[in-house]
């Protein structure tokens, strides 16, 4: 399977968005009345991350966006820290782009932790949020740094098989799930001039000083009233099921979905699973 076939029976578009002065890659594809679904991937992604949950959530009628965050894959890279009310400000000018007044929000990881800051400040916007693996509720030195290094090393070194390696690191099969295709286009992105030059600028939250100011408090969560399901997969290497709990517990009438044999792309590694899951909750708060 490659990209290309995941996307196969659909029309869509991929197209750079003026997102408040920021050229933002977007892979749009759907019916023009269709509800708006935002994808939002983790840090040092892009958004080839979802292309496995295109073709069924359009053709459960969605209009669905996959974007390159600020300072990620092919989306302008302004020179400042990227921190969480960066990411959503950019976030919020991407939907103004197109006239989306509120959106079902999918956000895994760092993009989990942005479509919940988005949710807890500007709750209009939102219909549903989704916090797949979220990251931002911890600041476990450890993690931090293995992040850190990881993206540094496969960044700024010329070896393909670094950028293999941070793959593989997110996935409990990475040989299973990790195609070739996948490991150029996030080598390509990598090894762009751009992308090394503000590879500061998009670990800044890898700094204990910074993601501090940043972090999902509990009394962040517990403000957040809009629907909301937890999605974590079991064998996540960036954060335990406790994380996963503690997240929903502090979310009011939250759902909380565990995934077996799975890491920390559940919408791609366990995309047969996921799909129905998140197209299901979508239409139920679809109103």
């Amino acid at each position: 399977m490659s990209i290309w076939t995941d996307l196969t029976g659909i029309a869509f578009s991929l197209e750079f968005v003026d997102a408040g002065g920021v050229p933002t890659r977007a892979l749009i594809a759907g019916p023009d009345d269709g509800s708006d679904v935002i994808f939002l991937h983790g840090t040092s992604g892009h958004l080839e991350a979802f292309s496995r949950n295109f073709v069924p959530h359009v053709q459960a009628g969605f209009r669905c966006h996959a974007i390159d965050m600020l300072g990620h894959g092919y989306t302008g890279k302004p020179d400042y820290h990227y921190e969480i009310p960066r990411y959503v400000e950019h976030l919020v000018s991407y939907m103004d782009a197109h006239g989306v007044e509120s959106a079902h929000l999918v956000g895994e990881s760092l993009g989990g932790w942005v479509a919940g800051w988005l949710a807890s400040e500007q709750p209009e916007r939102v219909k549903s949020l989704q916090m797949v693996a979220a990251g931002g509720t911890k600041a476990n030195p450890e993690i931090m740094e293995r992040i850190k290094n990881s993206t540094t090393k496969a960044v700024l070194e010329d070896d393909i098989d670094l950028t293999r390696q941070r793959l593989y690191l997110l996935m409990f099969d990475g040989p299973r799930d990790v195609s070739e295709e996948l490991v150029e286009a996030r080598y390509a992105i990598y090894h762009h001039p751009d992308f090394q030059q503000n590879l500061h600028n998009l670990l800044c939250l890898q700094n204990m000083e910074i993601r501090q100011r940043n972090l999902m408090t509990n009394e962040r969560l517990n403000s957040i009233t809009v629907p909301t399901m937890v999605v974590w997969g079991n064998e996540n290497p960036f954060g335990e099921v406790p994380e996963a709990t503690n997240m929903s517990e502090m979310i009011a009438g939250s759902r909380l979905e565990l995934i077996g044999s799975c890491g920390h792309w559940p919408q791609h590694e366990q995309s047969e699973r996921y799909n129905p899951m998140s197209i299901e909750f979508i239409t139920e708060h679809d109103g």
